[in-house]
């Protein structure tokens, strides 16, 4: 529920700080709006995803140690879940620099 929750989060600030790199005209202060969506739409999502990888490997440590016999299992989940979890990382990034050089050199 809380990975859901950040990426709302992530999805409505980049949404509503990044208006800006629409406009026709880019300007100083449109500049640092965009430079300031990126940075805390990067912040956030890189929070919400070391929250969640946390979560992941407490989970897993838990788990081993109640069944150790199915620690194979449990690392398999885990490594494809941590991987789910860091491509929501990326993709913020992805968008980040989207923001920061697509519209200003265009």
């Amino acid at each position: 529920m809380r990975k859901f929750v950040m990426i709302a989060l992530n999805t409505v600030g980049l949404l509503a700080l990044a208006a800006s790199a629409f406009a026709a005209t880019p300007d100083s202060t449109a500049l640092g709006t965009i430079a300031l969506g990126a940075a805390l739409g990067i912040g956030i999502a890189g929070g919400g995803c070391g929250i969640g990888q946390g979560l992941g490997l407490k989970g897993a440590c838990e788990a081993t140690a109640r069944n150790p016999d199915a620690s194979g299992k449990i690392m398999g989940t885990l490594l494809l879940g941590f991987a789910f979890i860091e491509s929501c990382a990326i993709y913020a990034l992805v968008i980040s620099l989207i923001l920061l050089f697509v519209k200003p050199l265009g």
